[in-house]
């Protein structure tokens, strides 16, 4: 069984339109519910006909926080955020896969630049937290609201800087103040930290905006980008196992590292790699089965593959070796992953 429940114990009103669910991973499910700053969560929600999936960033610290907790902001029309700020209350259990994605800084030890737009604070926020808590880096954030009343986290961002005035700088860009954000203003008042590994997550146009002014100062920025999943993830493999079965071709296999242990599965055919995997009983990540979330992104250590489909891992990406498992089928007859690197 793929899919994890959790128990709402919280939930806490952030703004007018912005709600956090604490969350208590039911008895059974605590170690899967391990996570890295930056992580996010795939919820089950209801839809017409049947079930979607959503997913929302983990705004919470592995290293200070007892509980996680995913922070949801209202979108227009949107099916999962309003059903959730309008139905979901404490004892509600939800469905959900395991925390996943890439967006998740390699070391704490590093000066960082974050910047967010509106309910993209919520990974930021994650990984600010972990930076200040668990190592030595400084920190800058911008942080880009339409108003004051619309910034998320308000209070607990002041503490922080009050806390870390050495090691952490937060700018907030304010569309009442200063006008919609422009290439001038993110240049202005990002562009002095450039020189660091960049973070964004926001709107889809403000992040356009921020990747190309930092990509145009040299920096290597790293960027979340959400949407909606088309199907239901958690219906499990795209094939039956005695499909997959009848369509074996030449049989491989597959060294997989995860969690500190070392397996050998094996992989049929041109099986997809996540299928493979599940169905050998590996506890792999995943969330959209379509290429375009990377929550099921591993390194491939040893042998190649090819992608059916790719719409978040950039080139430096594939450089470093990351694989989308839920698009890689085989090219050699001996894969080595890792999702501990």
């Amino acid at each position: 069984m793929t899919a994890l429940k959790a128990r709402v114990v919280e939930v806490v009103r952030e703004t007018a339109d912005a709600h956090s669910l604490v969350l208590e991973p039911v008895e059974g499910d605590r170690e899967r519910f391990a996570y890295r700053p930056g992580q996010f969560l795939t919820v089950r929600v209801p839809a017409e006909g049947g079930w979607a999936a959503r997913c929302y960033s983990l705004c919470s610290s592995p290293l200070t926080d007892d509980r996680p907790k995913v922070t949801v902001k209202r979108v227009a029309g949107g099916l999962g955020s309003n059903w959730i700020c309008d139905n979901v209350t404490a004892g509600d259990v939800l469905e959900v896969l395991r925390p996943a994605g890439t967006f998740t800084p390699p070391s704490l030890e590093e000066d960082l630049l974050l910047v967010a737009g509106g309910s993209g604070i919520t990974p930021v926020m994650s990984i600010l937290k972990s930076c200040l808590a668990g190592g030595s880096a400084k920190v800058a954030l911008l942080y880009a609201n339409r108003d004051e009343r619309s910034v998320i986290f308000a209070d607990e961002l002041r503490e922080l800087t009050e806390r870390h005035p050495d090691r952490l700088t937060v700018v907030h860009l304010l569309e009442s103040v200063q006008g919609l954000p422009t290439a001038a203003a993110v240049l202005s008042l990002a562009g002095p930290y450039a020189g660091r590994p960049a973070y964004v997550c926001g709107p889809e146009i403000f992040m356009d905006l921020v990747s190309e002014t930092l990509t145009g100062l040299g920096a290597r920025v790293h960027a979340e980008r959400f949407f909606s999943l088309e199907g239901d993830p958690f219906e499990g493999p795209e094939d039956a196992p005695e499909q997959a079965e009848a369509e074996d071709g030449d049989a491989g296999e597959i060294e997989v590292e995860m969690d500190g242990e070392t397996r050998t599965v094996p992989w049929r055919g041109s099986e997809r790699l996540l299928d493979a995997l599940l169905r050998a009983g590996v506890d792999a990540p995943f969330s959209c089965r379509e290429g375009s979330c990377s929550a099921c992104a591993c390194v491939a250590l040893e042998g190649e593959v090819t992608l059916d489909a790719n719409t978040v891992l950039d080139e430096q990406d594939l450089a470093d070796g990351l694989i989308l498992a839920c698009q890689a089928r085989p090219v050699t007859d001996r894969l080595k992953i890792t999702y501990d690197g």
